[in-house]
């Protein structure tokens, strides 16, 4: 019982101190965002800024155009999220419980396909846009992801393999159409896998750097992630504004996943049924 109580101990620790590990990063980049120049290189490190310099956000809002940015990356982003969330789960729906002919061979061809990294495509879809006319709009960004990106379709076939078959024959028998099946009774319990999907969607979009640089060329259009390099190299190191800048660039990931945490943890960790 006691070696239970110290095991139990133990493991809190080690939780405590890896979240310290993330979290102290985060709270350090709060704090430089506050800080005059002549605070942030000094020693020993001075975590609570005296006096608080709110003026740093409003000079980084004032050297570029971050509401243009935040509003492009959030038109994106809410498009990517929007084209996961329809194309995914009928996707992974029928790889899991709709038997044809072909489709474990097609399921393996669509896991074949995380193996190629974006630099390798990028060319040869870059040279397609081109004749199609896609380049400087969003659309080499957002319209893949209203055919499933393959990482998510595997996450939620393993999600829907694990609704038992006999709730679906249960329809079935019932007289219920397949595509009243999916509607009804599959989709209410993938909400929690398919909040997953959508926090995946939105971070992988909102962080993305390498689409809209190759795909985008007028400033106007470009997204937040551009704009915070832009930053950089328009400005050079002024650290208390690119800190602040870095912090409206992270801030809307971290209140997103605040308010989805809990069924996000759910469609990691919940077997379909409960």
């Amino acid at each position: 019982m006691v070696m239970k109580k110290w095991a139990k101990i133990l493991r809190y620790v080690v939780l405590v101190v890896t979240g310290l590990f993330f979290f102290v990063p985060f709270v350090w980049l709060i704090s430089t965002s506050l800080k005059g120049e002549n605070q942030i290189f000094s020693y020993p490190p001075q975590w609570i800024p005296s006096p608080i310099r709110w003026q740093n956000y409003v000079e980084a809002f004032q050297a570029v155009p971050y509401l243009k940015y935040l509003l492009n990356s959030f038109t994106v982003t809410a498009l990517a999220v929007l084209g996961n969330l329809l194309s995914v789960p009928p996707v992974a729906y029928a790889f899991s419980k709709l038997h044809w002919p072909g489709r474990d061979k097609l399921f393996l061809l669509v896991l074949a396909t995380m193996m190629l990294p974006f630099q390798i495509t990028m060319i040869p879809l870059y040279s397609i846009y081109v004749k199609l006319g896609w380049i400087n709009t969003y659309l080499p960004l957002v319209l893949p992801d209203f055919f499933g990106k393959a990482y998510f379709v595997f996450m939620m076939r393993q999600f829907f393999n694990n609704i038992p078959n006999e709730l679906l024959e249960a329809g079935r028998i019932d007289g219920a159409s397949e595509f009243r099946i999916y509607f009804q009774l599959v989709l209410p319990l993938a909400r929690s896998a398919m909040v997953t999907v959508a926090l995946f969607a939105f971070v992988w979009s909102w962080t993305d750097f390498l689409g809209p640089l190759i795909f985008l060329t007028d400033p106007d259009k470009w997204t937040i992630s551009l704009g915070l390099s832009q930053f950089t190299t328009s400005y050079g190191f002024q650290w208390a504004q690119l800190m602040a800048a870095s912090a409206i660039f992270i801030i809307p990931m971290v209140i997103f996943f605040f308010f989805m945490q809990k069924s996000f943890i759910e469609g990691i960790s919940t077997s379909g049924i409960k």
